[in-house]
């Protein structure tokens, strides 16, 4: 299952042009700021890398201007998801933090800064924060994104369907229609998710990168479905959009797994992993390379997977969903356990159910975590690693007719990388 679409709002941040910021809620500058000489804005289509020098300037030339501070922290994100470089964390929670120093109760600095807390997982505080950008200013569209973000991450799904209700009512644009197709997703509805996904492709992005983003997106939920040659045209368009987009090339190389192309697949993750070490895409190089009998090697790349959570989580990121999955996979099932409880506790969504349900599993308590698979299950989600979850522990429990039920539906849907994988490893 994909992750909330939380980078969509870093990423619809930079795109627009300086200053301009009547659709993000944000206030127009003081007269005498906006007398101001300003270096030119990029374009919508310039690289992270020319977007914050030209914000750099921006900042140094007028650094009373909070609308410049917003717009430079959302690049700094912007680079956080091109890179993975945990580090650039700091510098937009230390632009967005001038920002707001400036201007307190700016609607499009708060939305910045929600932005950045959900990037780190704090969804209490995200939401908090977006909350009050949407208080400040009714009429912006941005806080709804982080608003429907935060809430599905805290498993407040009633809540959530109306926001994002309300927000496909007001703007039916990329961000709305990408939102909508995960909550039918996470519901179970895969045409559904599908529709609304096409409809996003369709409406399109300011930018390459966000076409790039929904293709590959679509390319996930044709592999959910077992079509793997749509899938593959759709990760092939985001890299005509982007080449080397590493969503994308991830994406191939699940393809390749699930035609049984394992050396392949693992020479295409490598290239991923290289280029943009993010945990997910190492620990499915370390899955690829295990399956295909390669155990020196899994065992080094699963060391990575530690060293760049450890760099995340000195970045300010809760990580605890994803390391309690890979403790229990491929370190210590205790640890996981203590890491799936807190997990929850801080959110207590679908996919902290399913992580803690594992936890307990390969822990050797199959029984409590029985309980744990169900309401991982409870929206309705076809996702394969919650099915395979649930029907492992179902027959660990002694309950096989759940467990066929379960594992047929996984093995169905199992065209995703990760959960065949896992299977395979055990």
């Amino acid at each position: 299952m994909r992750r909330l679409l939380i980078s969509f709002v870093a990423t619809f941040a930079v795109a627009l042009p300086v200053f301009v910021l009547a659709a993000r809620g944000g206030s127009p500058p003081a007269p005498a700021e906006a007398a101001t000489a300003l270096p030119p804005a990029p374009t919508p289509n310039a690289s992270t890398d020319k977007r914050i020098g030209a914000l750099q300037a921006t900042v140094k030339a007028a650094p009373k201007r909070a609308d410049g501070w917003t717009l430079l922290a959302g690049a700094y994100l912007q680079k956080v998801r091109e890179t993975g470089d945990a580090g650039f964390y700091a510098r937009a929670q230390g632009a967005v933090d001038r920002a707001l120093s400036l201007r307190p109760d700016d609607a499009g600095a708060l939305t910045e800064r929600s932005a950045l807390e959900l990037s780190r997982h704090d969804f209490r505080a995200g939401l908090r924060d977006a909350l009050r950008a949407r208080e400040l200013a009714p009429a912006a569209i941005a806080p709804f994104g982080t608003v429907v973000d935060a809430l599905v991450e805290l498993g407040r799904y009633p809540q959530a369907e109306r926001a994002l209700q309300e927000m496909v009512d007001r703007k039916p644009n990329l961000a709305a229609y990408a939102r909508v197709s995960y909550f039918r997703e996470l519901h179970g509805d895969l045409d559904g998710a599908l529709a609304a996904m096409r409809a996003a492709a369709s409406a399109g992005g300011a930018a390459p990168e966000q076409d790039a983003y929904v293709r590959a997106l679509l390319g996930g939920l044709e592999l959910q479905k077992g079509r793997i040659g749509p899938a593959v045209r759709q990760y092939r368009e985001a890299l005509q959009a982007v080449p080397g987009y590493a969503a994308a090339e991830a994406g191939l190389a699940q393809a390749d797994v699930a035609r049984g192309r394992l050396p392949a697949a693992i020479a295409r993750l490598q290239r991923v992993v290289d280029r943009l070490p993010l945990p997910s895409y190492v620990i499915a190089l370390g899955e690829a390379q295990a399956a295909a009998g390669r155990g020196a090697a899994a065992a080094q790349t699963f060391a990575l997977v530690r060293v760049e959570t450890m760099l995340q989580q000195r970045a300010g990121v809760n990580a605890d969903v994803e390391l309690a999955l890979f403790e229990a996979d491929h370190g210590s099932p205790r640890r996981a356990v203590a890491l799936g409880r807190r997990a929850w506790a801080a959110a207590p969504s679908v996919r902290s159910a399913d992580a803690l349900g594992w936890a307990l599993h390969r822990a050797g308590h199959s029984r409590a975590a029985l309980g744990w698979a169900r309401r991982a299950l409870a929206l309705g989600s076809r996702d394969p690693a919650f099915l395979t979850h649930a029907g492992l522990i179902a027959r660990s429990a002694g309950r096989p007719r759940l467990a066929t039920r379960w594992l047929a539906d996984a093995r169905a849907g199992r065209a995703a990388l990760g959960a065949g994988l896992r299977e395979a490893l055990r």
